[in-house]
């Protein structure tokens, strides 16, 4: 397939980039030993994070859908996890709800290739994020991990009033970005986020499938790996 003449690409951040699972297991580590989560009932460290994760996951799914605010969502993740091991404390589950916002954002763990295929792409394309996360989470991501140089502008869902998959968040990036949708390409890891939401905006779409869980997914390019990018932009 021939390749469009691009001028503007977007990124999405976590999971796409930045390493979430790595750095968020290895904060989860430091806050199940700061509390000493395992003498008040935790099982041990991996089903914690096992418990977490799923917890999360249905919970990120309703943030989406705008059926739950971030203040609650951040806190009763940890409060539904502590109490699927019979622990029911408001006071510990914010306390590490706070270290988990403080903590996650200074790690710096990126996916292999990260910064030479972004180094690639800076040179002939225009690049920019179009993240879910929060506003003061993301930036400090990009900050902390030396991505922030790469980027001409950080579109949030907060800043936007949309979240991906709504087009309305990517036509606000176009809009801030100067770009027109056919001139522009979407890179991101999530299908049903990602690239089904930039597709109905109109913008073409990159997918990065790490673990190879979508062969059918229907977007302009797949990779497997970052560096793969170079070889099709």
């Amino acid at each position: 397939m021939p390749v469009k003449n691009y001028k503007h690409i977007f990124f999405d951040l976590d999971r796409t980039l930045w390493d979430f699972d790595k750095n968020s297991n290895e904060t989860f580590l430091e806050i199940h030993n700061k509390y000493a989560l395992e003498s008040r009932g935790v099982t041990g460290f991996p089903d914690f994070c096992n418990v977490y994760h799923e917890i999360n996951l249905g919970l990120w799914d309703d943030y989406r859908k705008g059926l739950i605010l971030k203040e609650v969502m951040n806190v009763k993740r940890f409060s539904l996890t502590l109490s699927s091991f019979g622990i029911e404390d408001d006071a510990l589950s914010l306390s590490m709800a706070e270290d988990y916002i403080r903590i996650s954002p200074t790690k710096r763990h990126l996916y292999d290739g990260t910064t030479r295929v972004l180094e690639y792409l800076q040179q002939k394309y225009t690049l920019h994020i179009i993240t879910n996360g929060f506003e003061e989470v993301q930036h400090k991501k990009l900050e902390h991990s030396g991505l922030n140089k790469y980027f001409t502008h950080v579109i949030t869902s907060e800043d936007a009033g949309f979240k991906k998959p709504d087009i309305n968040i990517f036509r606000y990036a176009c809009a801030i970005a100067g770009a027109n949708e056919a001139d522009s390409l979407m890179i991101g890891d999530d299908v049903d986020v990602d690239i089904i939401g930039a597709a109905a905006a109109g913008i073409d779409q990159l997918l990065v499938d790490f673990e190879h869980k979508y062969p059918a997914s229907g977007a302009t390019y797949t990779v497997h790996t970052l560096e793969e990018i170079i070889g099709i932009l």
